[in-house]
């Protein structure tokens, strides 16, 4: 008795080789922007979580949408991670939460750092000095007088102003006509509004190396699922 076995053809062994790499390339390029949404995410949910509010949403993620890269015996897909603003604000705050960074005054001699006794904001700007007066600052808490601390380094005060009694942060407002403190406050003869520095450093708050590396370690567990996919 004879027997005689015929594999598959060298047609079909390369039709299927060809329809693996197509479905691994299909699985490769859904696995990346997956993982390049979490990763915009993660960077998000973080900066949010450290105070920074929407400063996170700044931060995008773009993958190759369809776009693999060939090589003789591999390809590759690829996502990447941009700011979207050109602000130079937004851009030197990123930086400088992302990074670290030391910073000083770029009018004058001093930078001027407010305390937790006045508002953030006032008329959607933030409160500076040079903006107090054209803010109203002046009459709703009152006008700023220069002094000098006990290091040399100058202060920038509000003479006779009332806060609130239970001690609750930003609450400043002018006294009533008559010098008392309105309800709910007590009168205090000295508040100081900005502590003047020469410079100042502030340290970086946010790893987004470490997230996008928690991000990247997901990607065999994304591909594998997005490969399931392909064989259904």
């Amino acid at each position: 008795m004879r027997i005689s076995f015929e594999g598959p053809s060298p047609d079909a062994i390369d039709t299927y080789r060809r329809q693996v790499r197509e479905r691994l390339e299909r699985a490769s390029v859904r696995a990346v922007a997956v993982t390049a949404r979490r990763g915009r995410a993660g960077v998000r949910e973080r900066m949010a979580a450290a105070g920074l509010g929407r400063l996170g949403n700044a931060v995008d993620a773009n993958a190759d949408r369809g776009a693999v890269h060939r090589g003789p015996d591999d390809f590759s897909t690829s996502a990447r991670f941009f700011v979207r603003s050109r602000s130079e604000r937004t851009l030197g705050t990123l930086a400088a939460y992302l990074q670290g960074a030391e910073i000083a005054p770029t009018r004058g001699r001093w930078l001027w750092v407010p305390t937790d006794s006045i508002p953030r904001v006032a008329k959607r700007q933030r409160v500076t000095p040079a903006l107090w007066r054209a803010n109203g600052l002046d009459r709703t808490i009152g006008p700023l007088v220069l002094i000098r601390s006990v290091n040399g380094y100058p202060l920038l005060v509000v003479e006779a102003v009332g806060v609130d009694a239970s001690g609750k942060k930003r609450s400043a407002k002018a006294l009533r006509k008559s010098g008392g403190a309105r309800k709910g406050q007590v009168r205090k003869e000295m508040l100081v509004a900005f502590i003047g520095v020469p410079r100042t450093a502030r340290a970086a708050r946010i790893n987004i190396t470490s997230i996008l590396e928690t991000a990247r370690a997901e990607l065999p567990a994304v591909l594998s699922a997005e490969l399931a996919k392909e064989t259904r």
